[in-house]
């Protein structure tokens, strides 16, 4: 249906996921497997869906997609917010992820209301 790499918003998806892996990679050694493992994944749940529903035959499945993209951004700053409640995040940072989340997350649900109507 589309071509996954020419949208903005899998743009800005894979730039968020590239910020994620820095900024875990300071995370304590010990989190490696939990919390790490766990922003690290929904991180790159989030272009992947997009992709993957890109490639589909029907906006009703792209549109499907997008709103698996949109829970996984809801986990990601959930499990973000968890980071600095813990103490591994410092509020500058997260301030920053979570407005790329949102920058994403508008997007989003931008596209879905097209594909709603459509």
């Amino acid at each position: 249906m589309y071509n996954y790499r020419d949208l903005i918003v899998w743009q800005k998806a894979m730039n968020l996921v590239e910020t994620t892996y820095r900024i875990t990679s300071d995370f304590p050694s010990e989190e490696k497997y939990g919390i790490v493992s766990q922003i690290r994944r929904s991180a790159v749940s989030i272009p992947s869906n997009i992709a993957e529903g890109a490639g589909r035959n029907s906006k009703k499945s792209f549109r499907s997609f997008l709103e698996i993209t949109n829970g996984s951004i809801n986990e990601l700053k959930t499990q973000l917010e968890i980071s600095n409640r813990i103490g591994y995040l410092d509020n500058d940072v997260l301030t920053t992820l979570f407005d790329n989340c949102d920058e994403v997350q508008k997007i989003t649900v931008a596209l879905i209301k097209k594909y709603s109507t459509s």
